[in-house]
């Protein structure tokens, strides 16, 4: 742990925490699960409480979702938590939140909480909107005159003023969130956390969600922990990250290279691809098709500064000698199209199995995780553009910007500097 840390005040403290569900057992936490879980058994039936991950994770009639988690968070300190489905990221904070109890281990909790984990959690849907923050400031332990000082601001970030005092229940999923992310966001609480509150809401209350966390964070030195499977949002408010697999922490530092290790676990980079089982888009007429690519001269999918990406593409044709090109289309790791590369001049293509080797200048991108999209198509005599086949996830490869036998390493950061790297500047110095 560096100096920095040492002498910052924690805000949480995991140590050796686990958290293990029985399987197929009577014990759902409440009454009604237990009837549920007891009438199966009864019948002879699957338990529908069973909470079931990965197979590895089982250990007889037992589940750890979380196996042993050690964590300090910092105040004023904003840390993502991202991992697979099944990780253990929701399982975290509802320890956190103190919605269940950890099985083994012990949580230092440095101040009161504000959580968000889903949509509607914390709220009674019988009341208002305005009911609705009062108990979870009083949950909180504010007085009415201390909630009443915050109620303009919570209701106009809501952006519901004109519902307030309508019941919850009658909120459209968009509505709930923006309340609820104010309600959490305003009251009086050190440490705020949120799981994928943003996956709900237009892009314009997202951003102000973002600004509000980061705010939170920066200016008014409270804590934030942030789950999501966005890796923008992630980039735009994380100072931290930590990796979550199997109920383990496999990473825990700088948020570039927490996004690296958990892409590159969920990856499905290959040197070689079969296309033939791809869906193809109904833009396609199924004249040509393409059956597979292989990148070439590479021993991994891994690319260096001036290489050239070169692909071995396979298709076969049902036209006679047409008039063909190659387009490539390169999606970044959160697919948004960055360029586009055709294949100059047509290429001649006879009729039946096809073979060409292509070479794409990729020097400009930036270090990442890219897609390639193909698209093969002819111009017509009119100048009309026929798309013959489109396979979407034709290809996988990672930029690096160094060579594998430079030692310095240099984290790109694409939320701040973009998936292009131009060239280094040249500078005159006139004035020597």
């Amino acid at each position: 742990m560096s100096n920095t840390q040492e002498n910052r005040e924690v805000a949480i403290r995991l140590t050796d925490v686990k958290k293990m569900y029985k399987l197929g057992q009577i014990g759902g936490g409440t009454l009604q699960g237990d009837l549920q879980s007891w009438w199966a058994k009864i019948r002879g039936k699957e338990d529908p409480n069973t909470k079931i991950g990965q197979e590895q994770r089982l250990v007889g009639q037992t589940f750890m979702a979380l196996n042993g988690i050690d964590l300090t968070v910092y105040k004023g300190e904003a840390l993502g938590i991202i991992g697979s489905n099944g990780a253990g990221k929701s399982t975290m904070l509802k320890l956190l939140s103190r919605v269940t109890a950890p099985t083994e281990g012990k949580i230092q909790l440095y101040g009161r909480i504000a959580s968000m984990l889903e949509v509607g959690t914390g709220f009674n849907g019988e009341m208002t909107g305005r009911e609705n923050i009062y108990m979870n400031g009083t949950i909180l332990g504010m007085t009415k005159a201390e909630i009443d000082a915050k109620m303009e601001d919570i209701i106009e970030f809501s952006e519901v003023r004109e519902f307030i005092d309508t019941p919850v229940k009658r909120y459209s999923s968009g509505m709930y969130v923006k309340l609820a992310f104010s309600v959490a966001a305003h009251l009086d609480s050190e440490i705020m956390i949120m799981d994928e509150v943003l996956a709900v809401g237009d892009m314009a209350f997202q951003k102000k969600c973002l600004d509000k966390m980061r705010d939170a964070a920066k200016k008014e030195g409270r804590t934030v922990l942030y789950v999501s499977h966005n890796m923008n949002t992630i980039r735009q408010l994380c100072d931290r990250c930590i990796v979550l697999d199997k109920g383990k922490v496999v990473f825990e530092g700088d948020v570039e290279e927490a996004i690296g290790v958990y892409m590159g676990a969920n990856s499905r980079i290959s040197l070689y691809n079969d296309c033939d089982s791809i869906p193809r888009e109904p833009i396609a007429d199924g004249l040509m098709h393409i059956h597979s690519i292989e990148l070439l001269d590479l021993e991994s999918p891994v690319i260096y500064n001036n290489q050239k990406l070169k692909a071995s593409i396979s298709y076969s044709s049902k036209l006679d000698f047409p008039e063909t090109a190659f387009r490539m289309i390169i999606f970044n790791g959160n697919r948004v199209p960055v360029g586009m590369i055709a294949s100059q001049p047509e290429i001649k293509s006879k009729q039946g199995l096809n073979d060409l080797t292509m070479s794409f200048d990729l020097s400009l991108l930036a270090p990442g995780e890219y897609n390639g999209r193909i698209v093969l198509y002819e111009v017509d005599k009119y100048g009309n553009e026929v798309v013959h086949d489109v396979v979407g996830d034709a290809f996988t490869f990672r930029k690096e910007y160094y060579n594998p036998d430079n030692v310095t390493k240099m984290v790109w950061k694409p939320a701040v500097w973009g998936n292009i790297n131009f060239p280094d500047a040249i500078i005159h110095n006139d004035g020597v």
